[in-house]
């Protein structure tokens, strides 16, 4: 399994701490978001310093499919209903200002950016359609109706987003972190006030940035509550038709569509982590279906934190935890994630006001459906006898056919059939019994 982006790019490597030391700001994660943040920092004249347990962009960054868009599904139609015109105003304003600042940097580095169109449509109804224009055109957004997509079936509408962009996420990280103080196979083992002790010695903050997917401390903030995490797919297509555009299906187990040079990146098969999938099973048979000249290049799957209420958790780790921040739960919208995380988090460090910092807030409200929902599948899996069980919080492992690997439906934890941790929030490898039957 490896992503398009790795065949075509060459990334730093950095050394491990070699002795304790001390720095203004530890960011703890090397993938887009940590290094957005150390970047944004330095630029301000602090130093900044990050630490990751393997190689940079070794996790989720480097299986994204890289659209940059303040188009994030249906949500604002979402928010307007749940938070009112300003947060679902602000929310808009935040991705936008993402998106200019990643054309700013773009300028200078060649990462294959460029701008396109996005698209959420919807297959069956218009109505979906109409709620989220309808939103959009309250806080004020420039987007329209699309009835006609260059896609291989009927849709009943689609929200068209003119402006914004894609590009090769890790030829952007490889530019930009050739500047960084970075730590690689630096892993951090305990968390204390100012200080983050790690496997190479101890690093001294005034402030610590937890930029890890998922948040691996669990006595503050509840994050295990939180958030539970969601798994989909990609195949890389060769000979298979120019959409012209991003495309998002609005359901979460629907089909997304965009195109990298001459290849189609079809993407699609979400599930809850750790529950039953088919895998790469219906993409190919989509394409087999609607593209039956095309050839698959390449076949990744990508892992998001997904937060209560579809907003990321931005901000100060818990209210009980001064200059401990976190940047979370980005509902499959990482880039524009990253980038906001950066700007509000560079802000707070600053004791700057950040005008979209209270939407993000981690300590807003917790009383939304998935609560329960995340709920009952952590006391399900616990009260599930006789299997392996994670080392982050005890949930069962259940063995996925399609990947090969060891999943807990809880949290997310992933690892391979020889024990290597895959996806936090465990922290270290386990030893783990062989897969019957394969």
């Amino acid at each position: 399994m490896h992503s398009i982006w790795l065949d075509t790019v060459q990334l730093p490597s950095f050394p491990p701490l070699q002795d304790s030391r001390k720095a203004d700001v530890l960011i703890i994660g090397g993938g887009l978001a940590g290094l957005l943040c150390a970047h944004r920092l330095a630029s301000q004249g602090v130093d900044a310093v990050v630490a990751e347990a393997d190689t940079i962009c070794s996790s989720v960054t480097r299986f994204t499919t890289a659209k940059i868009t303040a188009q994030h599904g249906l949500i604002y139609s979402k928010l307007l209903q749940t938070y009112g015109k300003e947060t679902a105003k602000l929310y808009l304003e935040a991705q936008e200002a993402a998106l200019g600042q990643y054309r700013a940097l773009c300028r200078t580095i060649d990462c294959d950016f460029e701008e396109t169109n996005t698209y959420v449509y919807a297959r069956d109804s218009r109505k979906p359609i109409d709620r989220e224009l309808q939103a959009l055109e309250e806080i004020g957004a420039p987007v329209s109706f699309a009835a006609n997509l260059p896609l291989p079936f009927s849709v009943a509408g689609a929200v068209k987003f003119p402006h914004q962009a894609q590009f090769h996420p890790l030829k952007f990280a490889a530019a930009g972190a050739s500047k960084l103080q970075i730590y690689e196979h630096t892993r951090v083992l305990e968390l204390m006030p100012g200080r983050a002790v790690t496997d190479h010695g101890d690093i001294q903050a005034d402030h610590i940035i937890v930029a890890t997917h998922f948040p691996f401390l669990n006595k503050h903030g509840g994050y295990f509550l939180k958030l539970y995490q969601h798994r989909s797919y990609v195949l890389a297509l060769q000979n298979a038709p120019t959409v012209n555009g991003c495309y998002v299906d609005e359901s979460k187990t629907g089909l997304s569509f965009r195109n990298y040079g001459e290849l189609l990146l079809l993407g699609g098969g979400g599930h809850r982590t750790g529950k039953h999938t088919n895998g790469w099973q219906p993409l190919s048979a989509f394409s087999r279906r609607f593209y039956p000249q095309a050839q698959e290049v390449g076949r990744w799957a990508t892992q998001d934190c997904t937060s209560l209420d579809g907003i990321p958790y931005i901000g100060p780790y818990s209210k009980r935890t001064p200059n401990l921040y976190v940047a979370t739960g980005f509902n499959k919208w990482g880039m524009s994630s990253a980038m906001v995380s950066a700007m509000v988090l560079t802000d707070r460090i600053l004791g700057r006001d950040n005008p979209y910092a209270s939407v993000f807030s981690p300590s807003r409200s917790i009383l939304h459906p998935q609560l329960a929902l995340n709920a009952a599948e952590a006391v399900c899996s616990l009260l599930t006898p006789t299997t392996p069980r994670c080392p982050h919080m005890g949930c069962a492992l259940k063995y996925n056919r399609q990947e090969h690997s060891w999943d807990c439906s809880c949290h997310g934890s992933r690892f391979s059939e020889e024990g290597r941790l895959l996806n936090n929030p465990a922290t270290g490898d386990k030893d783990l019994p062989r897969p019957q039957g394969r």
